[in-house]
């Protein structure tokens, strides 16, 4: 993933022996000597040398100064990735060590590493950084884009999420209660979506939470025609606390967000009814974490629709899918044996099933 931010300006503080090596008036064989690491300055006071020498005019000395600062000794290199290195610097290692997996730990470990980079770290394929972001709490409080990312990282599993939101205010505990217990009532869910949405869209809580007759056909009315590009606009935290407190209309576009924190707050929303549930489990538009927790769900997969539909989703994982196959009516297995739009594993099972009821 290559770093877009903006360039900003960086300042650097350096000892005044080591800021003659770091000048752009210094003389050039002392800026190469400089670049080649060949100091003998503290582990972080050299990393900040050479950080320095990365933006230097002369091709050369930019060159060796990166392979340099890249190239560290073990020893040296850990001393600046868990030392009060400059932001900037641990930016630009978090994105040379991005595969290596315990050189990137020590900077995500690391108090000086800055938003960005945390959350550049939170979007790499390693469980253990998942672990380690999704437990600085102070960090995703303040930080929209650490959420953002650690949502949108395969590796986020169910725990992390549920631990996400609960840092950031939100109650998952009603996740395992029947599904349109109605515990959040429409006045309270609008006065806790004012105080999220902000100035600028807090005059349109009302209609976001409530619920407007199926046969209109339309999301919202008045102001707001097209909710789909509302939620465009809003942030992480905007978007969960509406999946948790909006409308049948908004759950349904925020359960397919692609940010699986949004989606896993829209399906364990205490608002959502049965009618939804059987039509999310229905969908090959949600993520299959989604689907996981619709299938382990005891109270939603009491009912037969729901079963159906999760048997009969390709995106459903496989083992839950399988585990609701000899669950169905003959009838419905038979119909899975022959359909082209389930996984081969699935019409098999439902083959094998039938085969042993002596229906075949």
């Amino acid at each position: 993933m290559p770093d877009t931010r903006k360039p900003q300006r960086i300042r650097l503080t350096l000892s005044p022996q080591a800021e003659r090596y770091a000048r752009r008036d210094a003389p050039r064989d002392a800026r190469l000597m400089a670049a080649r690491g060949a100091l003998p300055l503290p582990p972080v006071e050299l990393a900040t040398v050479l950080f320095a020498l990365l933006h230097d005019p002369d091709a050369e000395v930019k060159g060796l100064a990166r392979d340099s600062l890249e190239g560290l000794p073990d020893g040296v290199c850990q001393a600046v990735l868990s030392g009060d290195a400059h932001p900037a610097i641990l930016s630009h290692l978090a994105r040379a060590f991005r595969d290596q997996e315990e050189r990137v730990e020590r900077i995500a470990l690391n108090p000086a590493v800055d938003d960005p980079t945390l959350a550049f770290l939170a979007g790499l394929p390693s469980k253990r950084l998942v672990d380690i972001v999704s437990n600085n709490q102070e960090r995703m409080l303040r930080a929209p884009e650490i959420v953002d990312a650690l949502g949108s990282n395969p590796l986020t599993g169910r725990s992390v999420i549920e631990r996400i939101l609960v840092f950031i205010g939100e109650d998952v505990s009603r996740g395992s209660a029947p599904a349109g217990d109605g515990t959040v009532s429409d006045a309270d869910a609008e006065a806790a979506l004012r105080a999220v949405l902000g100035d600028e869209l807090a005059h349109l809580a009302r209609s976001l939470v409530r619920e407007t007759p199926e046969k209109t056909g339309r999301a919202l009315t008045g102001e707001v025609t097209n909710l789909y590009a509302l939620i465009q606009k809003m942030s992480v935290y905007q978007k969960i606390k509406l999946a948790r407190l909006g409308n049948r209309e908004a759950r349904g576009l925020l359960v397919r967000d692609r940010n699986k924190v949004v989606a896993v707050a829209a399906i364990l929303s205490p608002k959502i009814t049965d009618n939804e549930i059987v039509a999310i489990a229905q969908s090959r538009n949600v993520g299959d974490e989604v689907l996981r927790i619709v299938a382990n769900n005891r109270q939603w997969t009491r009912s037969y629709k729901v079963k159906l539909a999760l048997a009969s989703n390709p995106k459903t994982p496989q083992p839950l899918a399988m585990g609701f196959v000899g669950q169905l009516h003959d009838s419905d297995m038979l119909s899975l044996m022959k359909s082209k739009d389930v996984p081969a594993v699935i019409s098999t099972h439902a083959r094998r099933m039938l085969t042993k009821k002596g229906k075949l």
